[in-house]
């Protein structure tokens, strides 16, 4: 199973002033609030961490029918950042799902999964038309939409 997740970048900014007092509280451990304040790109980082737990958020709803999204059960542990990869692993109820996130300028896409190495997954991102739903029609293992983008992944 897997979870993916995108963050247009743009949209995160209208949406969301993220260094207002107690916003980063809500969302992130102390050792997540650290690797954003250390970070050379802090914004980028809030949302790669953000993307992390919200791909693993939709394997674990899926299997447990977890409802809540409750950010600090989902835990980031680990994160390595090459270039425009970042790999990861995030803890939740006792579990490790492992991610592979893409950096982009404009947007930044997880995938989740409980194995590793993560299996080959086809991602196809686009540009998101609320009124158009024919990529239903494709099958896709897990879908994802934020402001201008759709992100389907398939097995």
């Amino acid at each position: 199973m897997i979870g993916n997740d995108i963050v247009d970048l743009q949209q995160a900014v209208l949406e969301s002033n993220w260094r207002r007092k107690g916003y980063l509280d809500k969302l992130f451990s102390i050792s997540e609030q650290l690797w954003i304040q250390k970070a050379e790109h802090p914004t980028q980082m809030v949302w790669l961490l953000w993307s992390m737990k919200e791909a693993v958020y939709k394997i674990h709803s899926r299997r447990k029918n977890w409802s809540a999204f409750a950010p600090l059960k989902l835990i980031c542990s680990s994160l390595e950042i090459n270039g425009e990869l970042a790999t990861g692993k995030v803890l939740c109820e006792n579990l490790s799902f492992f991610t592979q996130t893409m950096l982009a300028s404009h947007f930044i896409h997880t995938i989740a999964s409980e194995q590793f190495p993560i299996q080959t997954v086809k991602v196809k991102i686009m540009g998101y038309n609320p009124n158009d739903t024919s990529y239903r029609n494709t099958a896709p293992a897990t879908v994802s939409h934020h402001g201008r983008y759709l992100a389907l992944a398939y097995l």
